[in-house]
């Protein structure tokens, strides 16, 4: 051996050494380079930090590691609803949907006397609300499918159930408030004596809610007792207009010290009651036309107790953590089971419409046109089901979901849109005339509101969730930025020396798998599913590798570069709603008749996370970086393919041909009585249009033989009849599927008096 290679081979082991011996590395390697992270570290301000703090990490993080432990995914069980919660949707919510006249609500401009009476009387205002203090005391789970059902009849019932039981003043008093706050607050809102709201956006704070002019000071009142004086100016509160106890957050200062030695305490949260004085509740906004109660509230030096801080006194400078922790958890559940409800609608109300409405002679459900908007939104349909369940399941199992929840409220309500306007192209003239039919004037009016609040989704997609997610979801960057802040050199280096061996082994992952083409990934089953497993592993390993070449070429800047983040948060997203769907899939035992709804959504969710990674790798700065991960990632460059026709015409045959796939799909809204216009009617059509089909065949077969003239359906049926072609029970029967099938594609029309008073 020459002395060279003798050379070589001790320099390869004193490294290793060095890197194995953690006292002597942190000495000689580790307190250089934490001092280098801490100068090129972005300074983080407090709610940005409180934001990283919040929630918890679970099936994203695992997604995040490179590795995923599918296992884990399979073995993470949903709860089950209870027979109370069972019965509570049986009972009180159908009694409910049945008063609900989506179009008389339009017109009359609010929900009427009875049906408010009706939700406050039966608890919809307290589902969240533990028992002992009169609430209901349901789950996630429960919550979801309440608010889901509302929403197919009403938009406007359901955003007045669902804000009192989403982020507002009892969520906050249950997990922040005393002991007198609860026993105050909480039996009152459970009942409807008092409506909650909570005023968080204001004019020049949106997106941007941490930044809010609303103040409070510490001050003392006339009789010398510890107050607050507010002024603040809210705008787009739900529920204001009629709200007796509003939910403040403002900045409170202490600018002399009467409560400790801090001024600026920070964010906080209070709640004042109706009678306040001072407290203004302006008059009504009008949100897309959708009459559901909201409005502004604003206040002028505005005097109240202390102790209306959530939490009192200690809660003071806590309402950013308390509105975060339980943002993280809210939005896996009201907003999303929402957009859940308008897909189900939308894929129930259409395949029945595309069977029964006919044009050039067949049903529009034979034309391919119809057919792919069809297929997508029951592929939509199928995986907003599958996400929105695995996040309702992470909150009951007692987790608060950051980065999962910004992911399905941004893309179900995204998806949510798409099925509306799918729906809205197939029903055509019918669905653009407003009237006591339509069951898309809410819906489609809707959509903008759900994509604008909590969180818009521009700001979701391009800031939230990798802006999360890169800190939150990776095994050792939140370590690491741990040990800088704290000079915890011993944390930063286990962390540090971690990550590099992170990164490595997802460099070689990425590259094995990409030149095998996943071949060598593990899969935790066999059968169709598995190589989307495998392939999801390498998309996992290809995205955790270029999260880290991001960051540390990036750093700080990444924040900015909006495009780039936007991708991550795309691909990111879509692995977690691929990754849910295969779990939803095997949670059914994968009946085959889903197959053909997952393969849908799988190769569709594969093609949007590769286009993502490419789209990252075509625009990061260091083109050097860049075309080498390329390489070992993408060795033959782009390989998933989008949904083709032969999977397109599956997801679609399977709606029209098996009625239990069609329930399956819709089984979270309400389906009317077959005597009322709209769904009701449009379920009942497409039966009798089904059972009078083996008519309509010997019809058909009739004139292609010439037996029968080329004519009206009704009269070739009078003439099939009187030659005995079909039998008495069988002109019955198709008499009244045409009946019915020209009866659903009516739409209203007005007298000029009654249209020009139209709401």
């Amino acid at each position: 051996m020459d002395t060279l290679t003798i050379a070589i081979i001790s320099i390869i082991v004193g490294i290793s050494v060095l890197l194995m011996f953690r006292p002597l590395r942190r000495v000689l390697i580790s307190k250089y380079i934490i001092k280098l992270a801490a100068r090129a570290m972005p300074k983080m301000g407090d709610t940005e930090r409180i934001a990283l703090q919040a929630g918890t990490v679970g099936w994203d993080g695992e997604l995040f590691s490179g590795s995923p432990d599918w296992d884990k995914l399979l073995k993470f069980k949903i709860k089950p609803l209870t027979g109370e919660e069972l019965d509570f949707l049986g009972g009180p919510v159908d009694e409910l949907c049945n008063m609900l006249d989506d179009w008389q609500i339009i017109q009359d401009r609010d929900l009427s006397p009875e049906i408010w009476a009706y939700i406050k009387d039966h608890g919809f205002l307290g589902m969240v609300i533990d028992k002992k203090y009169g609430g209901l005391g349901f789950s996630a789970h429960a919550h979801a499918k309440v608010v889901s059902k509302i929403s197919s009849v009403s938009v406007t019932a359901a955003v007045t159930v669902m804000v009192p039981n989403s982020l507002g003043p009892g969520e906050l008093l249950h997990h922040y408030g005393t002991e007198d706050q609860k026993n105050h607050y909480l039996p009152r809102l459970a009942k409807g004596i008092d409506i909650p709201c909570f005023a968080l956006t204001e004019p020049t704070a949106g997106s941007d809610a941490a930044n809010g002019q609303s103040e409070g000071i510490v001050c003392k009142d006339k009789k010398g007792h510890l107050a607050i004086c507010l002024t603040f100016n809210k705008r787009y509160i739900t529920l204001a207009p009629v709200a007796t106890v509003i939910g403040l957050a403002f900045r409170l200062y202490d600018p002399d010290g009467l409560i400790g030695d801090v001024q600026d305490l920070g964010i906080t949260c209070a709640l004042l009651p109706r009678s306040t004085p001072g407290l203004i509740i302006g008059d009504r906004h009008d949100p897309m036309g959708i009459p559901f109660q909201n409005g502004p509230v604003k206040g002028a030096n505005v005097v109240a107790p202390i102790d209306v801080i959530i939490g009192g006194q200690s809660g003071a400078g806590r309402g950013w953590h308390m509105l975060m922790e339980q943002l993280a958890a809210g939005r896996s559940v009201s907003l999303p089971a929402q957009a859940v409800a308008a897909a189900q609608l939308s894929v129930r109300a259409t395949s029945a419409y595309a069977q029964v409405r006919e044009q050039f002679g067949l049903p529009i459900g034979k034309f391919e046109g119809v057919r792919e908007g069809l297929a997508r939104i029951a592929g939509r349909t199928y995986f907003m089901n599958a996400a929105r369940r695995f996040a309702f399941g992470a909150v009951d199992a007692d987790e608060k979901p950051s980065v999962i929840s910004a992911i399905v409220k941004a893309y179900l309500t995204e998806a949510s849109r798409t099925c509306i306007n799918d729906a809205m192209d197939i029903h055509a003239g019918s669905a653009i005339c407003r009237g006591p039919s339509n069951i898309f004037n809410s819906p489609y009016n809707a959509i903008p509101i759900g994509i604008t609040v909590e969180g818009a989704n521009i700001l979701t997609r391009s800031l939230m969730i990798f802006g999360l997610g890169a800190i939150r979801c990776h095994p050792y960057v939140q370590d690491e930025m741990d040990g800088i802040a704290n000079n915890d050199l011993k944390k930063f280096d286990r962390a540090f020396f971690a990550h590099l061996a992170h990164i490595t082994k997802n460099c070689a992952r990425s590259f094995l798998l990409g030149l095998s083409g996943s071949r060598f990934a593990a899969s935790p089953v066999t059968g169709v599913t598995a190589r989307y497993f495998r392939e999801l592993t390498r998309f996992s390993s290809v995205f955790a590798l270029l999260a880290d070449v991001a960051m540390g070429t990036l750093g700080g800047a990444l924040k900015r570069k909006e495009f780039i983040s936007g991708r991550f948060a795309d691909a990111l997203s879509w692995m977690f709603i691929c990754s849910t769907t295969l779990k939803y899939f095997h949670d059914h035992g994968c009946p085959h008749n889903q197959k053909a709804l997952m393969q849908w959504t799988v190769t569709h969710a594969l093609k949007q996370i590769e286009d993502a990674l490419l789209g990252i790798l075509e625009n990061l700065p260091n083109r050097f970086l860049a075309q080498l991960i390329q390489v070992l990632a993408f060795p033959f460059g782009a390989r998933c393919r989008p949904v083709n026709d032969q999977q397109t015409d599956a997801a679609t045959d399977i709606l029209f041909s098996n009625d239990a796939i069609r329930d399956h799909l819709t089984m979270d809204i309400f389906i009317p009585p077959i005597d009322q216009s709209g769904l009701g009617q449009l379920d009942h059509a497409l039966t009798l249009v089904k059972r009078a089909a083996p008519v309509r065949d010997k019809i058909d077969s009739a004139v292609r033989k010439g037996i029968l003239k080329k004519e009206n359906m009704m009269k070739m049926a009078e003439t099939a009849a009187a030659k005995d072609i079909v039998s008495s029970d069988e002109f019955t029967t198709i008499v009244k599927a045409e009946l019915i099938r020209d009866k659903i594609i009516q739409v209203s029309d007005f007298s000029a008096k009654t249209y020009s008073e139209l709401k």
